[in-house]
């Protein structure tokens, strides 16, 4: 099984750890409660928040994965629509997952459709909350997918994902992109 951490992820948490340690040393030598209390926090707030936007950082540059072989095709029977593929992990270390981003969005300028009701519909608010009205239709469907675990470096694996495909989408647009952590 492969962790979420790499070395760059555990020698970032320690560094860290040590910086929140001095600090704390530090914020111990002042004498009144009310302030030493608050500079523990911020301390403790701080470290934390640029420990957790570094692990984002880390795995953009880590964690490197391609989508290869894609395509799509419409299962008419089911009203689905069905992805496949291959996911490689081309970075120098292991991957424990991935996921595809599947945005399908229908595209009314070219499906001839296009009005000025589709293009502008003012509402008053009180529709937001109504939800007993049935004729507001999506016009884009956003799913993600776990495609991969425990991908090794320079392995690679085929998926499949399905999805619903509303009716009445004419001439959709498809959009994925990968995330892996």
């Amino acid at each position: 099984m492969i962790s979420y951490f790499t070395i760059f992820h555990i020698i970032t948490l320690a560094i860290f750890f040590v910086i929140f340690i001095l600090l704390l040393i530090l914020s111990f030598k002042e004498t009144r409660k009310k302030v030493l209390i608050a500079m523990i926090f911020s301390n403790f707030l701080v470290i934390s928040m640029l420990a957790v936007f570094s692990m984002f950082v880390l795995d953009k540059y880590t964690k490197k994965a391609r989508l290869e072989d894609m395509s799509q095709a419409r299962v008419l029977i089911s009203e689905s629509f069905v992805i496949t593929g291959r996911v490689r992990n081309i970075g120098k270390f292991g991957i424990s997952k991935c996921f595809l981003h599947v945005k399908l969005v229908n595209n009314a300028v070219t499906s001839g459709s296009l009005s000025g009701s589709t293009v502008y519909k003012p509402t008053t608010g009180i529709e937001f909350l109504d939800k007993a009205k049935g004729d507001v239709k999506k016009s884009t469907i956003v799913k993600d997918f776990l495609i991969a675990r425990n991908l090794k470096v320079d392995e690679l694996r085929n998926f499949s994902a399905s999805m619903r495909f509303p009716s009445y989408f004419k001439s959709p647009t498809l959009v994925y992109k990968l995330h892996c952590r």
